[in-house]
């Protein structure tokens, strides 16, 4: 999948025009990138448009407009499209209580390179979780974590196929796995081009 560039992106006076319409065609297209692994874990799945959102909310919060803050954002979220071999997602464990919160995450240390993908019967696939920077400590994770997932040719061959896809997780204090609904898996299944 192509990276964005300038070209990709509106000007803070389009996108304040166009922000409505844009926004509520990207949440649109969001409903089928969600995977809830148990009750706490959600991946969201990136893609271009997804990463294009983000950039043009960040460019009109801080009202970027010269070029090189522009590059400097495309720079930071650029990395979060798949690249045709496998699905980038940003991870969040979601506990609306702040106590029970800061518990789980203490209890969960590590989550981020135990969740994993599999296609059909094939050998799981495990994150690769924060190449950016590390956001765990050894007393407690990170609440949110971005993560790729990398398939090889036969497993998407495989997805495109119609073999089941399963997200999961091996961490002993959050053990979970969920079959991914067919309307998602074919959404996911455009990330490898």
């Amino acid at each position: 999948m192509d990276k964005l560039t300038r070209e990709d992106l509106f000007s803070l006076e389009q996108y304040a025009e166009k922000r409505a319409e844009f926004r509520a065609g990207v949440l649109e297209h969001k409903k089928n990138r969600r995977v809830n692994v148990g009750p706490n874990l959600t991946l969201y799945f990136e893609d271009k448009l997804t990463v294009q959102y983000q950039v043009q909310e960040m460019l009109r919060i801080e009202k970027i407009f010269e070029a090189g803050g522009i590059e400097d954002e495309l720079a930071a979220y650029n990395p979060l499209i798949p690249d045709g071999h496998n699905l980038k997602c940003t991870a969040m464990l979601e506990f609306d209580d702040v106590e029970v919160r800061r518990e789980r995450l203490a209890q969960l240390v590590g989550i981020e390179h135990l969740v994993w993908a599999q296609v059909a019967d094939m050998t799981k696939v495990y994150a690769i979780s924060n190449e950016d920077l590390e956001r765990s400590t050894g007393e407690k994770t990170s609440a949110v974590h971005f993560m790729r997932f990398e398939f090889s040719d036969e497993m998407i061959s495989a997805l495109r196929s119609g073999a089941r896809l399963v997200f999961g997780t091996d961490h002993a204090g959050y053990p979970s796995q969920v079959e991914v609904p067919p309307e998602i898996q074919s959404a996911l299944c455009r990330d490898f081009g």
